[in-house]
């Protein structure tokens, strides 16, 4: 299982926001808590700098979008079971911070959580296969 889960209540950029929605934040938790649990033996989460780091545990790898194709920062931190680190496929120039200065939108909460085409096909090739 490679798991999105929603970043809304759990991520960095947010943490203004935490005092004022903790009843959702616990139920994010909880929800990331379920995918963690799950009787599955190969399992990812992925979520941004955030709660999870410090009421789960560190993550087991933290990458970015120039090592996989787009010349661009954004931390994305993999937790991850049963499973290697993700290896860069291709990593370019240029660190541009396209997602932290995308100014508001009403799809800005969709763009600014996409997984880039690089990272997803990273994620495909190197873990799709079954391991020994």
């Amino acid at each position: 299982m490679i798991a999105h889960p929603p970043c809304t209540y759990l991520a960095a950029s947010g943490a203004r926001w935490w005092a004022d929605r903790q009843i959702e934040q616990a139920n994010a938790l909880r929800f990331v808590n379920a995918l963690l649990r799950a009787s599955i033996g190969r399992i990812a989460i992925e979520n941004p700098v955030g709660r999870l780091s410090t009421v789960y545990r560190k993550p087991d790898q933290i990458i970015q979008p120039w090592q996989f194709g787009h010349g661009e920062t954004k931390a994305t931190c993999l937790w991850l079971k049963g499973l290697p680190l993700l290896t860069p496929t291709n990593i370019v120039a240029g660190r541009e911070a396209r997602v932290h200065r995308m100014s508001e939108s009403p799809n800005r909460w969709r763009d600014r959580s996409r997984t880039l085409q690089g990272i997803a096909d990273a994620m495909a090739q190197q873990w799709g296969e079954p391991m020994e």
